[in-house]
């Protein structure tokens, strides 16, 4: 673990992989067996279990939890107290462990504050979900998901700017800040490449 930055009060198990450049700040546990990539941001009060799959330049902010069978890809943003499960149907006098359901958040995408992450759903790359949502299904890439349960409103850019599309039906726009172009088609949204 050359190049990591942990603070005194956090305590990482062995068996840990951490990239480089990683920090890792106050009172938070990385458990054995968790893989976190280079450069990462692990804030204060932030428990990454056993099996957790996390990728380069990810920032989890405070008072996360980020449980078995959840993987972030690289450039995740993680907003203070989101909430990630792994359960679908838990109960304190039932062991279910072999029922965990797989959660997995692609490159770029925004989990804001307070919101939770039904186990079992996939989050689209560069996706973005707003603070106090609810997502119990897949999102597609670029959506701008809100409410509860989570629906989509609208979809926004990889600079994390809306998109001047509708939330439904077809259409082009470009990034207000990039000047990227973006297609919208059957439910998709896509970068146009150049």
């Amino acid at each position: 673990m050359a190049d990591v930055f942990v603070h005194e009060s956090s305590y990482v198990d062995e068996g840990c992989v951490i990239g480089d450049g990683t920090k890792i700040w106050h009172f938070s546990h990385i458990m054995s067996g968790a893989r976190l990539g280079r450069r990462c941001n692990i804030g204060q009060n932030v428990v990454i279990s056993p099996g957790v799959v996390i990728g380069d330049n990810v920032k989890i902010q405070n008072n996360v939890s980020v449980y078995d069978n959840v993987t972030l890809e690289d450039d995740v943003f993680c907003g203070p107290s989101m909430v990630f499960t792994n359960v679908y149907n838990p109960r304190s006098a039932v062991t279910r462990k072999d029922e965990y359901r797989d959660t997995l958040v692609r490159r770029g995408a925004t989990l804001g504050a307070n919101c939770t992450i039904v186990c079992g759903v996939t989050i689209g790359e560069h996706a973005f979900i707003g603070a106090g949502s609810v997502v119990n299904r897949d999102v597609p890439a670029f959506a701008l998901m809100v409410g509860v349960p989570a629906r989509r409103i609208g979809w926004m850019s990889r600079y994390g700017e809306r998109l001047a599309l509708p939330a439904d039906g077809s259409g082009e726009a470009k990034c207000p800040h990039t000047d990227d172009r973006y297609v919208l088609r059957d439910g998709a949204c896509t970068l146009v490449t150049k």
